[in-house]
């Protein structure tokens, strides 16, 4: 196992620290009054939200905090600006598509035990587990630091960050228009087509544990079983379909503030950007644990595209 790929989470920080800023001077109208006190607000949430995750995840060992508010934040976020904002049609667009998105992946989530009576149990998520038996992270101290600043600050401000797009068009008196219906019908098609992909997915692991459990062996389960990992649907076209999506979705929405009259090119894009950039680095991670899990993942790497659909593997 690789050690975690630390230029990638040092390209995150000056992505934040340094280009976020300079596209928010130079691309893009600055923030009014009003809009300065709704992302106070936020940003009061999301401090919240980071040392309730980090606390919680250091006291209970689980650091899957953040996973489980990851889907619901959005949806609060977005309507606290749509309230703020007079209900404008936009924002409220903007708001029911984030609610449908967030409510779809909450049961994704919740359906693979992320969700207990004591909130902060739970399944947590299987990379967190692999990181911490590797180097540097099996010293305490460097795990502390990358919980702190990583896990629970970065992430949390990214998830506010995504939500940029409906705050840029708050004030905006522009009509709802042709943009705004483009951007929709967008990002509703990017959530089903990760719906889709989410459904194979659960009903390819599902069956395979089914089988496992009636005390057979991987290698003499039945095609594609036997392999371990989804080659069904859009999987066979594409190895990560859930992530191509889900990324799009946040495209998609920061579309709506080209609709809004923002510009084509403004700063509300930085948390679209950022979660790509994320993507790449999550991606590069599973994909390794996955090769050291299944001998036929690295020919299926070869053969099918990482996102986009493209070459079939079967």
């Amino acid at each position: 196992m690789k050690k975690m790929n630390i230029p990638l989470i040092g390209t995150l920080i000056v992505l934040s620290l340094v280009v976020c800023p300079i596209l928010y001077i130079n691309m893009g109208p600055a923030l009014d009054a009003s809009q300065l006190e709704v992302l106070k607000t936020l940003g009061i949430i999301a401090g919240c939200s980071a040392f309730l995750c980090f606390t919680l995840g250091e006291i209970t060992g689980n650091n899957s905090q953040v996973d489980k508010i990851w889907s619901l934040l959005p949806i609060a976020y977005c309507w606290i600006i749509a309230v703020k904002g007079g209900m404008h049609p936009r924002l409220v667009v903007m708001a029911v598509l984030a609610t449908v998105w967030g409510l779809r992946l909450t049961f994704n989530f919740a359906r693979k035990g992320a969700y207990k009576l004591k909130f902060w149990e739970g399944e947590e998520d299987y990379r967190w587990k692999v990181l911490r038996s590797t180097p540097p992270f099996k010293n305490r101290a460097v795990w502390l630091v990358f919980d702190l600043f990583f896990i629970s600050m970065y992430q949390n401000a990214l998830i506010l960050m995504l939500t940029f797009p409906a705050l840029v068009c708050m004030n905006s008196t522009a009509p709802f228009g042709w943009v705004d219906v483009v951007a929709a019908i967008l990002m509703l098609g990017f959530i089903v087509y990760e719906t889709v992909a989410d459904e194979q997915q659960w009903a390819f692991h599902s069956k395979k544990r089914r089988l496992l459990n009636e005390g057979r062996k991987l290698e003499d389960l039945p095609a594609p079983y036997n392999k371990g990992f989804n080659t069904i649907g859009l999987w066979n076209v594409s190895r990560h379909p859930n992530y191509l999506a889900e990324q799009s979705i946040w495209v998609s929405l920061y579309i709506f503030s080209i609709g809004a009259g923002i510009g084509i090119v403004n700063w509300s894009m930085i948390g679209a950007l950022l979660l790509i950039v994320l993507f790449l680095g999550s991606t590069s991670l599973a994909e390794e644990i996955s090769s050291g899990k299944y001998p036929d993942y690295a020919d299926y790497c070869k053969k099918v595209n990482k996102y986009f659909p493209g070459k079939k593997y079967q």
